[in-house]
């Protein structure tokens, strides 16, 4: 089965991943810097989070704005597009807290 012919491939295919759900998470409510996103992402490489980064800026999810300033400023938010997935995060975080007990170890 093509995974983009169901509605759940199409989100998982842009959204999912290890690293793209806490990073959108992190931008749901505010503006971040790399620095602060990588400082809220732990067990990430610099590498990592910058290749996840510009594949969400390349699916339109979010928006990477550039200060021309030295040093050099990058800040990160989420697009329109982006902010549509709100919902789908807030709901993934109520489910993480209700069943964190059961699934800490894993």
């Amino acid at each position: 089965m093509d995974e983009f012919n169901c509605p759940v491939g199409i989100t998982t295919g842009i959204v999912g991943g290890k690293w793209k759900p806490l990073i959108l998470f992190h931008l749901r409510d505010k503006t971040q810097r790399f620095s602060e996103l990588y400082r809220l992402i732990p067990n990430t490489t610099k590498k990592m989070l910058t290749q996840r980064l510009r594949e969400l800026e390349r699916d339109g999810i979010i928006r990477r704005k550039v200060f021309a300033q030295v040093p050099p400023r990058v800040e990160y938010s989420l697009t329109r597009h982006g902010q549509s997935l709100r919902p789908l995060l807030e709901l993934m975080s109520v489910w993480g807290k209700r069943h964190r007990a059961r699934h800490r170890g894993n």
